[in-house]
């Protein structure tokens, strides 16, 4: 049964003054998501807030999670949902912002390390492997010499607010429902296209 559920957790900090951070896109693209299947989020003993659903009539269930942990203590949220819904690693999707892709775009990849993202580090320890789905969204690099640390803590621009991101979620959310339905060998074939 474990087979039909995927386990697809946002990254982010907690709080109102963390909502609208660049490191907060995967809880926002899950918003998305969860507004699209009509599914509520509820606080849950895991220390996250989860909304379940279906895609469509007949795909897997999902369970969308947003740990209510600060990012660089994700892990423990999200080792407590895979033991708690019965979901191994590789049926873990998590979605995070990515610095080292341009802002706008969205890849698809499983495994790999974290590049010095300390959510992502904590769950591969949690989870005691590497080899979870992500959707990788976007944010790009800070401009000039702007450290990394303080550039994704920084709220999207108004123009980046209005021109890119309501797109950038929505093809995020397009990307979590392509993995769901269609699985990640041909995510990847529609969203690392060059």
């Amino acid at each position: 049964m474990a087979n039909d559920v995927w386990l697809v957790v946002g990254l982010g900090n907690p709080g109102p003054d963390y909502a609208g951070n660049r490191h907060n896109v995967g809880q926002m693209a899950l918003d998305v998501l969860a507004s699209r299947i009509s599914a509520t989020f509820k606080s849950h003993k895991s220390n996250a807030l989860v909304a379940e659903g279906r895609i469509s009539i007949g795909s897997p269930k999902v369970i969308l999670a947003k740990p209510l942990s600060y990012m660089n203590t994700s892990g423990g949220p999200v080792s407590s949902l895979m033991k708690f819904f019965d979901v191994p690693v590789s049926r873990v999707l998590v979605v995070h912002d990515e610095l080292d892709i341009d802002a706008g775009l969205v890849r698809v990849k499983v495994g790999g390390g974290h590049a010095g993202h300390n959510g992502l580090r904590d769950i591969i320890s949690a989870a005691g492997s590497p080899d979870f789905a992500r959707v990788r969204v976007g944010v790009g690099r800070p401009p000039g010499r702007q450290d990394a640390a303080d550039f994704v803590l920084k709220d999207f621009s108004s123009t980046e607010r209005k021109d890119m991101l309501p797109l950038l979620l929505e093809t995020s959310a397009d990307a979590i429902e392509a993995v769901v339905s269609r699985g990640v060998l041909e995510a990847q074939q529609t969203y690392n296209v060059r």
